[in-house]
């Protein structure tokens, strides 16, 4: 009704002055070739091929126009053509040839290899990122490599503003954004479990795609401060493939190999192989974390129109006890050596087998109307153990225990969505309907603990003995399997949503409304306690073009987290209910070469559960926490060779309501004030010199507060953090070399909290002045 409305007020005498644009784009073996961007130079229109190498662009302005052909490491095409009023202009089909010179230039410039510009089809979404009304932001591939990230629990979070990571466990990377947990996804997919997924490794990532705030487009069920997705490696129909090796500090060694290309001579089977294999060490003694990965995918062409992807990822570490990684003091933070651990040299490892299966079918109706289905299946093993202290004294001992984690976590999903547009008028409906099932199982033995102390041996800091006497040893009992050994520390949820929306586009798509909305029902069971609730949420967007490079936009999108249990009088939680106001400003410069994103928002939970005064066993339902920032985001190529990723955010999370009125004013736990990140990488070309680069970045944040504690105090809990990092690195066609060199000012840096039952503070200390050197072969 609104759309319609909106369409008799708009001028009907647009759709007298505009025609469209079809045709086809093809590889030079004739057959039909994806996702080539074909877009009108001067304006905003655009679109990308589908399976068939087909597209369609409507409400081109009539007259002549110059269409813009490009796809990486293929030749760039201009073809002028000639738009009728009110027609459709057929385009003969186009060519498009790889070129090795491009290629070279991709490799060697980086030309844009920090920038984006539209999401990735796990997304869901149609829409280049500049005209989401969205604060979305992509960490390329390329950007990863450059700073020589190797999994997530590493520096992904500096390229994304507002977004840190906590300290935990390191099996699996807990990043926190707008004053909450980020949810993880994989392919589009909701894998978050209690403990997990596995930290992804880098070597089989194309792209991270961080979503800020809710995204019913995505999920409805999750924390509003919203989710970052991990785009897997798919085959790319090029022929390629690339060996990487890799040393560093710490004893690291590592090995990848990527390979991409066809299995059939008819183009119809391609490929895709990356493998990784890595030992990798620590600053603390006897912390290790040696993985390897298997990641084959296969996509068969089964027609023009139509596709099937199949992909398997296997993934195996085998690290030091979980929670080798924290120190305990009785006295303050960061009271001992960087390299202080309480880890154990003859403690066995931690083992974790991770699998994960994708099979993801795509129909392309007509070049309006595409169908995708998608399966997941999510399998994790894990047999092991952590360490944690009963508490820590002033002259430096800590009485450390052993205790049992083994875990299991089976998780099933299924995506049904179809992708359409109409024309009604003047409008044009950009439409996104689709079915979302999810069924995950989390189990964990914590029932097992041993003290690692006597009254002839307790671990001391200060003159620490890493070998455990034999009677000390944990002996765990594994005879019986882990679901009986679980008992009640079984999590699991079922869910099931339903999404519509429609994208409205006035004015030639100078103005986008969208209007959608999720229903979704979630079951939900926590240590023998459920719930089970089915909750509608709305999101309602705004995105204006002022120029063809400027965009404004306003947002309003809801989440909810179930919550299982009762308080006192058996009357079971409502929902964490949380809503997002958001309002931005977005700007590409120098002709798309790079970009700008200045978001604000305000984000309110409420339900949140509290400490029932009278009684502290027992919670209820009155919190409400608010969280408020301000965010800079700004990346791409700012001049030629000169490729930059700069951020900056304010964050603000505070509790607005509590039956503690102490509380009440009170910072949410885990989040940095002010976070500013930068990394500037220039490369020479057309000199003696060619290939050779530089890099320089570094990591700032100040007013932190620890996030595994309680708010204690209206003042920061941790001290302010800079670290600097660089690299020079040369590069040919065939050739890579990079030394990167991380915390050059050897700070010493750290999070942690004071924990009120071991009576002592706790705190993690990241690595001091390290390096990585790889070598990289293109062929």
């Amino acid at each position: 009704m609104i759309g319609l409305l909106i369409s008799l007020l708009t001028d009907p005498l647009l759709a007298q002055t505009t025609g469209s644009i079809t045709g086809k784009t093809l590889a030079g073996d004739a057959t039909p070739l994806a996702e080539v961007s074909v877009r009108i130079a001067g304006t905003r229109l655009g679109t990308l091929t589908n399976e068939a190498g087909e597209f369609v662009i409507n409400k081109v302005p009539a007259g002549q126009q110059i269409l813009v052909i490009s796809r990486v490491g293929h030749q760039r095409i201009r073809r002028t053509v000639t738009v009728e009023a009110n027609e459709v202009t057929q385009v003969p089909d186009l060519t498009v040839l790889e070129n090795a010179e491009q290629l070279d230039e991709v490799i060697v410039d980086g030309k844009s290899a920090y920038k984006t510009d539209i999401p990735s089809t796990s997304l869901r979404l149609k829409t280049p990122l500049i005209e989401l009304p969205q604060n979305i932001q992509v960490v390329s591939r390329q950007l990863l490599a450059d700073q020589q990230v190797f999994d997530m629990l590493e520096g992904v979070s500096r390229n994304v503003s507002g977004v840190t990571r906590q300290e935990h466990w390191d099996n699996y990377a807990r990043l926190n954004m707008r004053g909450s947990r980020v949810a993880p996804f994989r392919n589009g997919m909701n894998v978050e479990s209690t403990w997990g997924p596995l930290a992804e490794d880098m070597s089989m990532v194309e792209r991270i795609e961080f979503v800020k705030g809710p995204a019913g487009f995505m999920m409805a069920n999750g924390e509003p401060s919203g989710f970052y997705n991990v785009v897997t490696k798919k085959p790319t129909g090029i022929s390629r493939g690339e060996a990487g090796f890799s040393v560093g500090s710490f004893d690291t060694y590592r090995a990848t190999l990527d390979l991409d290309g066809k299995l059939s001579p008819d183009n119809r089977l391609l490929y895709r192989l990356n493998l990784m294999g890595q030992s990798k060490g620590s600053h603390r003694d006897f912390e290790y974390n040696n993985r390897y990965t298997i990641a084959p995918v296969l996509k068969y062409k089964i027609s023009e129109q139509t596709s099937i992807t199949a992909e398997y990822t296997y993934q195996y570490s085998q690290m030091s006890a979980i929670g080798s990684a924290y120190v305990f003091g009785g006295n303050r933070l960061a009271e001992f050596p960087r390299n202080a651990t309480i880890a154990s040299a003859n403690l066995d490892p931690t083992v974790i087998h991770d699998h994960s299966a994708f099979l993801i079918f795509e129909h392309q109706i007509d070049p309006n109307w595409k169908l995708t289905g998608q399966l997941a299946y999510f399998n994790f093993n894990q047999v092991g153990s952590s360490l944690w202290a009963d508490s820590a004294k002033a002259d430096g001992r800590i009485y450390r225990y052993a205790g049992i984690w083994d875990a299991a976590n089976e998780s099933k999903f299924a995506q049904l969505f179809v992708n359409g547009e109409v024309t009604t008028g003047p409008v044009v409906h950009r439409i996104l309907g689709g079915l979302d099932l999810g069924t995950k199982k989390y189990m964990a033995d914590w029932g097992q603990s041993f003290p690692m102390y006597d009254s002839s041996f307790v671990f001391n800091a200060n003159t620490p003995n890493y070998y455990l006497p034999a009677n000390l040893l944990p002996r765990f009992d594994r005879s019986v399997s882990l679901r009986h050994r679980a008992g009640v520390n079984i999590m699991t949820q079922s869910f099931t949503g339903l999404y519509l929306q429609d994208e409205l586009r006035f004015w030639q798509d100078r103005i986008r409304l969208t209007l959608a909305g999720r229903l979704t029902s979630v079951k939900d069971s926590q240590y023998g306690t459920g719930t089970n609730e089915t909750r509608f949420t709305p999101r309602v967007g705004i995105s204006g073009s002022l120029t063809k490079q400027t965009s404004l936009y306003a947002l309003y999108d809801q989440a909810f987290v179930p919550q299982a249990g009762t308080d006192r009088q058996g009357k079971r939680f409502d929902p964490i209910t949380g809503n997002n106001l958001e309002a931005g400003l977005k700007k590409d410069w120098a002709e798309g070469r790079w970009n700008s994103t200045v978001s604000v928002y305000q984000i309110t939970k409420n339900n949140v559960l509290t400490t029932d005064p009278t009684n502290p066993n027992y919670s209820i339902q009155l919190g409400q926490t608010k969280a408020n920032g301000v965010e800079v985001d700004v990346r791409g190529e700012l001049l030629p060779s000169l490729n930059l990723v700069v951020n900056y955010a304010y964050t603000d999370a505070k509790i607005t309501k509590d039956t503690r009125s102490e509380s009440v004013g009170m910072p949410v736990p885990g989040f940095s004030k002010h976070v500013t990140n930068a990394w500037l990488s220039y490369r020479l070309r057309k000199t003696a010199l060619q290939g050779l680069g530089v890099s320089l970045g570094y990591q700032w944040q100040l007013d932190r507060y620890g996030w595994f504690s309680d708010a204690i105090s209206k003042e920061p809990t941790l001290p302010n953090t800079f670290k600097l990092d660089g690299a020079i690195s040369w590069q040919n066609r065939r050739m890579h070399i990079a030394l990167n060199v991380n915390n050059i000012l050897d700070a010493y840096l750290y999070s942690g909290a004071y924990y009120a039952w071991s009576n002592a503070y706790y705190w993690q200390a990241e690595a001091p002045r390290n390096f990585r050197l790889s070598l990289g072969y293109t062929f």
